[in-house]
């Protein structure tokens, strides 16, 4: 069995008595595995599924060096079609835990979260499983943090362009009220204006007759003060 920190592998060897020729090749991708050639053991895995008492074994470890190779969604599938032919709980668990590494490889954190409670289910004592759980529980809380700062920082730079823009638009509805109210205020005036110059005819008659009793009026007091100064000039002093 083999681990690392995080993603456990389990490297499976097949002590069968039968198909010696199979078993062969297990040994042979065993060696490759653990020189990290890792297509190499996948090639010599696959010879040995031949052998019907070494599928479930020869299967799992082709799902290991497709997970080596970072072969993501073929090692799931490869994992998830020995989901019903392990027979031991402990081969059933180990599915599910291999599983809950591959997805976890893709960041699809509920659903490894989901493989490593199977897992758990069947051997609740699995130490590297709980670890695994924990960690892509942590990752999935991280990545709910994330979206929803994200969320709200997108939801913040909304709200501040729909402020803007109705500032803008109450700027704009004040200066076109700015310019309406002098052109307003004109056209007022020309209109008062000719209804302040407008005189009726007979108006203009009256004022035309006072003008003229005046300035007749004044013609007589002109022509009285001319003729008292004449008789004043020709009196005679004794």
């Amino acid at each position: 069995m083999k681990r690392i920190t995080i993603i456990s592998l389990l490297l499976l060897i097949s002590f069968f008595v039968h198909g010696q020729k199979e078993r062969k090749y297990i040994r042979e991708g065993n060696k490759a595995f653990e020189k990290e050639n890792f297509q190499n053991a996948e090639v010599a895995y696959s010879k040995a599924l031949k052998e019907p008492t070494l599928q479930h074994d020869a299967s799992f470890n082709i799902g290991d060096a497709l997970y080596k190779q970072e072969k993501y969604p073929e090692a799931l599938n490869q994992f998830s079609s020995l989901e019903d032919i392990a027979k031991k709980p402990e081969q059933k668990a180990n599915v599910y835990h291999n599983m809950g590494n591959t997805l976890l490889k893709q960041k699809k954190y509920k659903e490894s979260i989901e493989a490593y409670k199977q897992a758990l289910r069947i051997v609740p004592s699995d130490m590297d499983t709980k670890y695994n759980l924990a960690y892509a529980q942590k990752m999935l809380e991280n990545e709910q943090n994330q979206e929803n700062k994200q969320n709200q920082n997108k939801d913040q730079e909304q709200q501040k362009n729909e402020k803007n823009e109705k500032n803008q638009e109450n700027q704009q509805d004040k200066k076109d009220q700015q310019n309406k109210k002098p052109n307003q205020d004109k056209k007022d005036n020309q209109q008062q204006q000719p209804q302040q110059q407008q005189l009726s005819k007979e108006d203009a008659e009256r004022l035309l007759k006072a003008i003229a009793n005046d300035e007749k009026k004044i013609q007589e007091k002109v022509k009285e003060k001319q003729a008292k100064a004449k008789h004043k000039k020709t009196t005679k002093e004794w």
